[in-house]
């Protein structure tokens, strides 16, 4: 379902990712259950002017997708404290970013028919929207806030239970696919204590 004809891009621990898309066995239904497929978009800061500059992904079966994104030639909005955020630079992006369009129809071939959720989906959604309409095709998928599937006991926890995970996995990039591998890790932890205590 998610396997991809061309051969994945895998960045090296010590260099900066361009793309990425890493293939592992089919999906199962308790996977997408336990383990939502999950967007996050970072930007070239906020507010009505910004742009996605990076895309990244993981899927229920722990399938990764990350890349960065060529700004088009009137996304100009630029924010230095974002950049520190990041940790991604303009001039990186002009050298190793791939135009809106190829991402766009890889992603539509990775992501058909699937939803995915996002934890800042206001923004997100935005920036989504902002990549297609560059690249000129409509999505094949959907991005939802991921509070829709969250219950009332998950969205207490939430807050401890990522802070928790983010210093557990101590990924050193502040990144989008690593962004991503965090919510759902938050969000298989909260589902799976919230089992347990209804259990116990």
């Amino acid at each position: 379902m998610y396997s991809q004809a061309s051969s994945p891009v895998v960045s090296e621990p010590n260099q900066e990712p361009t793309n990425r898309i890493l293939v592992s066995e089919p999906t199962t239904r308790d996977q997408f259950i336990n383990r939502p497929a999950i967007m996050d978009i970072e930007a070239s800061g906020l507010g009505s002017s910004s742009y996605p500059i990076e895309i990244g992904l993981v899927l229920p079966n722990n399938d990764k997708y990350c890349s960065l994104i060529h700004p088009c030639q009137d996304w100009h909005h630029w924010d230095q404290q974002a950049e520190r955020t990041h940790g991604i630079s303009r001039e990186l992006l002009t050298k190793q970013g791939r135009h809106p369009r190829d991402i766009a129809l890889e992603l539509n071939s990775l992501l058909d028919n699937l939803t995915l959720y996002s934890d800042g989906w206001v923004v997100d959604s935005t920036w989504l929207k902002q990549l297609y309409y560059a690249a000129g095709i409509t999505p094949s998928f959907r991005l939802s806030p991921i509070e829709t599937i969250l219950s009332e006991k998950q969205m207490n926890s939430w807050h401890k239970t990522k802070q928790l995970v983010t210093s557990e996995l101590n990924l050193k990039r502040h990144r989008a696919s690593n962004d991503a591998i965090i919510i759902q890790e938050t969000f298989a932890r909260t589902r799976n204590n919230e089992r347990h205590i209804q259990l116990s």
